[in-house]
């Protein structure tokens, strides 16, 4: 079955239900007119259905190969590449002052998650550049931008991330790479590097590291780590790829899925390095592209979601089984209603996510447009729930999809199950999902507050608005959010952490509940007659309620998962 990109779906959400229209607004986005991003979606789109898709199953067929140090990518993803760089959809929200077209990050979002829902192992790659892009964008001198920026965002050339080691994963501060000062401004950078993500490639002309390292005199933990720009070839004079880096793939991992996107161990033996941003500032620097790249991993789930979806559908209308439950019905298993249920349930899950994703990249892009605080606040309030709700339901999706195939689901060749096993890290690389919510609990509390309950005052005032049209869907989601707004006050009472912590993953989810009844809302107000008020009911009336259950468990503190010890948990 052929992938078929949802511009439709992101046009309607845009100018229905997380309001792009005020980013275009601003004299820093002015150009990012209706008709500007329609062209955008529809030409992303395109390559994505003609280009993309048809590399889904070779990525995951013919996994990248090392091969006497030479990384060999899956057969086309060097034609597609080619297409994504030429088309700018690596740098659709880059500089222009550096090629890139400026565009919001609101727009890149929705590129990002088509690429992801037609072929998530390449997706990866330019995600990866477009977080470097950010990083040196915001923190390099203009040496190192005016050498490195054109080539990245023209797509010349590729960039990765360099955080994990082997005892050193989430717990970044214990890294031991070191970075010795090499008298010319350069530095001498030793350590090795796992799961580092489009390592390397046999497609672009360099592959540009940044890695986190540690300077002679540093201290320990996160405050002593710096980050440096490490290319496998060394620019010269001219700001071409000049001489080979002391550095190389180690090897390659073996994976659940993502089997097209080759996942690095890296080794770098005193390779030539320079420092972006300050001397053991590199946390911060990093986190730069951290937050708008847990935003777009997100997206990643989201588009494994809507990819699933299609193809579950398309099954669904095609595979004939029983006798069909109701008269008139199409005699296909799309009429069995444990059928209809997940198909419905996937839908507005999506629904969901989308939306709470975009309503973070809108929030981005105003606090990028505007400086103003309130809005920054929300963009890091909501990027947590982006995070983990989209790749949550690029799982439970994905999940869902291999049930709606049956037994042909198991079976490798209808497609189905590569969805499920790309999808599946998602949930870990970029932080964890527990550490999302840790991270919602605890530093997105620290305002008081405020940011959460902003958004909160705004999920009810709609609500109270669409009492007048839509009395039975309006009650509902303004009474969640109430209840929503009494455990973030249970939470905010909290002054032993632990206690937020244990229930932080059920209140992230109900969050996310409590904003997909909200969006729903707004869908089903701007166009009351139709399918989007009918998912709306679906998803209020059946979904909704499940976030009093999840909020229950937010708020019943730790005792009790330390009632059981180590011994007892081993019995």
């Amino acid at each position: 079955m052929p992938y078929r990109a949802p511009v439709e779906e992101y046009q309607f959400l845009f100018n229905h239900v997380v309001d792009l229209g005020q980013v275009a607004a601003t004299d820093l986005y002015s150009e990012a007119t209706p008709d500007l991003t329609a062209a955008i979606l529809t030409e992303a789109g395109r390559m994505c259905e003609e280009v993309l898709y048809p590399l889904q199953c070779n990525g995951d067929l013919h996994p990248s190969v090392l091969e006497n140090g030479v990384v060999r990518t899956s057969p086309g993803f060097g034609e597609g590449y080619a297409a994504i760089a030429e088309g700018g959809w690596v740098s659709t929200s880059a500089d222009p002052k550096h090629g890139g077209m400026g565009l919001p990050i609101t727009v890149t979002a929705a590129v990002n998650e088509m690429m992801s829902a037609a072929c998530l192992s390449l997706q990866l790659n330019p995600l990866m550049t477009q977080g470097q892009i950010e990083a040196l964008q915001n923190h390099a001198s203009k040496e190192i931008q005016d050498v490195y920026l054109p080539k990245l965002i023209s797509g010349e050339w590729s960039g990765t991330m360099n955080l994990t080691e082997a005892q050193a994963g989430s717990d970044v501060g214990a890294l031991r790479t070191r970075a010795e000062p090499k008298g010319d401004g350069s530095y001498a950078i030793t350590g090795q590097k796992i799961f580092i993500s489009w390592g390397d490639n046999d497609f672009t002309g360099n592959v540009c590291h940044l890695v986190l390292a540690r300077l002679p005199d540093a201290v320990e933990g996160t405050k002593g780590i710096s980050l440096f720009i490490v290319p496998k070839l060394i620019p010269n004079d001219t700001g071409e790829p000049g001489v080979a880096n002391s550095l190389k793939v180690v090897s390659l991992e073996h994976k659940l899925g993502l089997h097209g996107s080759p996942t690095a161990v890296m080794q770098f033996d005193g390779a030539t390095g320079w420092l972006i941003g300050d001397e053991n500032d590199g946390m911060r620097c990093m986190f730069t592209m951290m937050n708008n790249a847990r935003l777009g991993v997100g997206g990643q789930g989201i588009g494994a979601a809507e990819g699933a979806y299609q193809h579950a559908l398309a099954y669904a209308q095609d595979r004939r089984q029983g006798r069909s439950p109701v008269e008139g019905g199409t005699g296909t298993i799309i009429d069995h209603a444990d059928v209809r249920r997940m198909l419905t349930t996937m839908k507005a899950e999506i629904a969901s996510a989308r939306s709470i994703a975009l309503a973070c990249a809108v929030a981005i892009d105003m606090g990028h447009a505007t400086g103003e605080g309130a809005w920054q606040a929300r963009a890091a309030f909501l990027t947590p729930i982006a995070k983990a709700f989209g790749t949550g339901t690029g799982m439970n999706v994905a999940e869902m999809g291999i049930q709606v195939h049956g037994g042909m689901g198991y079976i490798e060749e209808t497609g189905a199950a590569q969805y499920a096993r790309d999808v599946r890290v998602t949930a870990i690389y970029e932080g964890t999902n527990g550490i999302q919510a840790m991270d919602l609990v605890g530093r997105k509390l620290m305002d008081g507050g405020e940011a959460a309950f902003a958004l909160l005052d705004e999920i009810e005032a709609h609500a109270e608005e669409a009492r007048a049209n839509m009395p039975d869907l309006a009650e509902p989601v303004w009474q969640a959010s109430e209840t929503l707004r009494e455990a973030t006050e249970w939470m905010l009472a909290q002054i032993d952490l632990n206690q937020r912590f244990a229930g932080a993953v059920p209140y992230l989810w109900a969050f996310a509940r409590v904003l997909g009844g909200h969006f729903h809302l707004k869908a089903a107000i701007a166009e009351p007659e139709g399918t989007r008020a009918k998912l709306t009911q679906f998803y209020i009336t059946r979904m909704l309620p499940e976030h009093t259950g999840l909020l229950a468990h937010a708020t019943n503190g730790a005792d009790d998962l330390y009632a059981l010890t180590p011994e007892e948990l081993q019995a």
